[in-house]
């Protein structure tokens, strides 16, 4: 009878068990840290239904590669990597959008930002829900190479240097994406911000 393995063990126990490939280990691995893995994806990819997808891809190369998880690192930082990884590979083969002109010469076309809502009958805590919401829907509708060179700088706290080997692009590019980002979302969070002080 297969032994059962409780969430609250501690993680290198269950690493351990995962190791020997598991399967009640592994679950509850993936069980502690999903939620977490998935918003990791959902920050890159904007369907949630694909994110899902490769967060379980990811998950399944994390099972497949545990032993060279360094036990003195943070585990949830290793896997974070690997759904990072994975998300921009998906992106690549989706988009191909990475690789793309010099700093000087690339412009981006904005999409419409619906700033057009009736807030007047919500809560507190529902406008500061919606706003939070929108600001995800914001960052959403950034160009995909804005929103992950955006997503890696500023949430992940990766170099330039190391976004540029991430993403085969030059510094040179992995800045003038994260400066056009910034140049959107302010604009855009200015008019959200106009429409919850109710002066838009």
């Amino acid at each position: 009878m297969a032994k059962l393995v409780p969430i609250n063990q501690s993680v290198n126990e269950l690493i351990g068990l995962a190791e020997k490939s598991n399967q009640k280990a592994q679950l509850a691995l993936y069980d502690k840290y999903s939620a977490k893995m998935l918003s990791v994806c959902r920050q890159y990819i904007k369907d949630l239904q694909f994110a899902e997808d490769v967060m379980i891809t990811a998950f399944h190369k994390a099972f497949l590669n545990i032993n060279k998880f360094e036990p003195y690192g943070s585990f949830e930082g290793w896997l974070r990597r690997i759904m990072i990884r994975e998300s921009i590979s998906y992106l690549r083969v989706q988009k191909n959008k990475f690789n793309v002109v010099e700093i000087g010469d690339y412009h981006f076309v904005e999409q419409p930002f619906n700033t057009s809502s009736n807030t007047s009958s919500n809560t507190s805590s529902n406008t500061s829900s919606n706003a939070s919401s929108e600001i995800q829907g914001a960052i959403d509708q950034l160009p995909v190479g804005c929103k992950t060179v955006f997503n890696l700088y500023v949430i992940e706290g990766y170099k330039h240097q190391e976004i540029s080997e991430l993403l085969n692009i030059s510094i040179g590019t992995s800045k003038s994406q994260l400066s056009h980002a910034k140049k959107i979302l302010k604009k855009r969070l200015a008019n959200l911000k106009s429409k919850y002080n109710g002066t838009e």
